[in-house]
């Protein structure tokens, strides 16, 4: 910032002021940029314009001042960072399917409230589906935003999930690969050779590899164990 102080005629531009320059001076001159040049002015004057000598000695000091400024901010940190540190506050978001909204909140809350306690960050959700998350630091909203998209994530078909069994019926079994999302690996989809029963190879509540071949179109999940594995 440069100021303005009159001596008279004379004219004395002042580089850097402080508030006592500010009130009892002529000119505030605010310039800010990089080494390559001026990326914002504001100025507020309490005379009826400015010589352009003095708007370029003002402009000039301006330069020089910045480059000063730069050159020690440039010693500390040469460069951008390439991330931001993990204790430097972070504010996310993430599009949703609005039918998932209510498996983010959870009943009476209950979910969403899990989140926030153990997390630390903080969740505002709209009714389109945005869910923006606010953490003061970089773990917390790490945490947070991979605990919502476990919640809302859509199944893919081709892509291999851990699942658990639910359910065991003699045509095969029902796999639980995400909250609230459950699939069925059909007896002829358990392994390479013949499977005589469905036990014979899973049990209930056992984690399983399973690969989703297919969706209907009535929304039912078509698992493979045995596709799975040769992956």
């Amino acid at each position: 910032a440069m100021g303005l102080m009159m001596d008279g005629d004379t004219p004395y531009v002042l580089s850097d002021i402080a508030d006592a320059e500010d009130f009892a001076g002529d000119m505030d001159f605010k310039v800010t940029g990089t080494e390559k040049g001026i990326t914002a002015l504001q100025m507020d004057m309490k005379v009826h314009g400015l010589p352009v000598n003095i708007l370029r000695q003002a402009l000039e000091q301006g330069k020089a001042g910045r480059a000063h400024i730069l050159e020690h901010m440039l010693s500390v940190l040469p460069a951008p960072r390439d991330h931001l540190s993990q204790y430097a506050p972070r504010i996310e978001k993430i599009k949703v399917n609005p039918d998932k909204i209510g498996a983010i909140i959870g009943k009476g809350g209950e979910t969403i409230n899990k989140i926030t306690s153990e997390t630390g960050a903080e969740i505002d959700i709209k009714e389109d589906g945005l869910v923006t998350i606010a953490s003061p630091d970089g773990q917390s909203i790490d945490r947070a935003m991979e605990w919502v998209k476990s919640l809302t994530e859509e199944p893919e078909v081709g892509k291999t999930y851990e699942g658990t069994v639910v359910s065991i019926k003699d045509f095969g079994a029902f796999v639980n690969i995400m909250p609230g999302i459950d699939g069925m690996v059909h007896i002829s989809k358990l392994a390479e050779g013949r499977v005589e029963k469905v036990t014979d190879v899973l049990k209930e509540g056992q984690k399983v590899r399973v690969k989703l071949m297919e969706i209907d179109d009535r929304g039912r999940l078509s698992l493979s164990v045995k596709d799975a594995r040769s992956n």
